[in-house]
């Protein structure tokens, strides 16, 4: 009996000991396991795949739109850079500015620290930024589908469960503006400029859609594309009832060639919005909403009976 004591003494630390890495493994285990579960893997615009090992809490946008989506998805807090013309919600205007979104400061991104780099396809600086080792993304709403794509894609990348909420009150703000406007409007020929090139909004751009919702007619088809660039003669031949204009591209329009005697023109039946009706206008997101409503204003004050 003496002889066993000792050995049985000996092994109680061992089978302690055992236990403890049991233990530890399996706490090792979890927490892998949580690790993996938070990890974010999201296909771009471009096909690419990134993957992040957690949701990003240092973000840097480049386009304003996306500066916006991030900030719907109650995000806000994680933006560390944006780009110049990022200006909504108030609060991104604070944030360091890294330039323009096609040619950003690559030197002042880097120096952000961030995880990922929101950008769209445009931009010159893609492979650069990835080759100094930051993770890109690349995310262009151009249309209403594009929108809700990009939001949901949003959504899983900063773990918000609220993509598809925003995006259906969006959806329904664009309605709701349809819905206000009277039936004399319907089918009211509209031509939107979206700067002086003259560049138009086609009807396959998302303010063309939204147009197209409000039951207006564009006379610029989708076959042109969302954003062509005009000829001055086009507009004069297709005799637009409205004309859409941010006020920075209005200056000399009555005095183009021709333009005289498109009906618009020569009803004064123009709408020339502000700088920051513009900025709500051209910004594929959340403020879609605000803009069709802009836009219904426009056709229910100068539109023909």
């Amino acid at each position: 009996m003496n002889g066993r004591a000792p050995n049985n003494r000996r092994a109680t630390p061992v089978r302690a000991l055992a236990w403890r890495w049991r233990l530890l493994a399996a706490a090792a285990c979890v927490l892998l396991t949580m690790a993996t579960a938070h990890a974010v893997e999201v296909t771009d615009e471009r096909g690419v795949t990134v993957s992040l090992p957690q949701p990003p809490q240092r973000i840097v946008s480049l386009l304003p739109s996306i500066t916006e989506s991030v900030c719907a998805l109650g995000a806000c807090p994680r933006l560390v850079g944006v780009d110049r013309y990022s200006n909504s919600p108030a609060s991104v205007r604070a944030l360091p500015q890294v330039g323009g979104g096609i040619d950003p400061n690559v030197e002042a991104i880097v120096a952000l620290r961030p995880d990922v780099v929101l950008l769209a396809k445009s931009s010159r600086v893609i492979e650069r930024l990835e080759g100094l080792g930051l993770k890109v993304l690349v995310l262009e709403p151009k249309n209403h589908a594009d929108v809700q794509r990009v939001l949901v894609k949003l959504g899983q990348v900063l773990g918000a469960d609220d993509a598809l909420r925003v995006w259906r009150t969006i959806d329904a703000s664009v309605s709701a503006a349809a819905q206000s406007l009277p039936e004399r409007v319907r089918r009211t020929r509209v031509y939107f400029e979206v700067n002086n090139g003259p560049y138009a909004a086609g009807e396959s751009s998302f303010m063309g859609e939204t147009l197209t919702r409000l039951g207006a007619k564009n006379i610029v088809p989708a076959a042109l594309g969302p954003f062509p660039k005009l000829n001055p003669e086009y507009v004069v031949r297709a005799n637009p009832d409205l004309i859409m204009v941010g006020e920075r591209s209005a200056q000399g329009l009555e005095r183009r060639p021709g333009w005289a005697g498109i009906r618009a023109v020569r009803e004064g039946r123009i709408c020339r919005f502000t700088a920051d009706e513009s900025d709500v206008l051209v910004r594929p997101g959340p403020r879609m909403g605000e803009a069709a409503r802009i836009m219904a204003r426009c056709l229910a004050d100068k539109a023909p009976a």
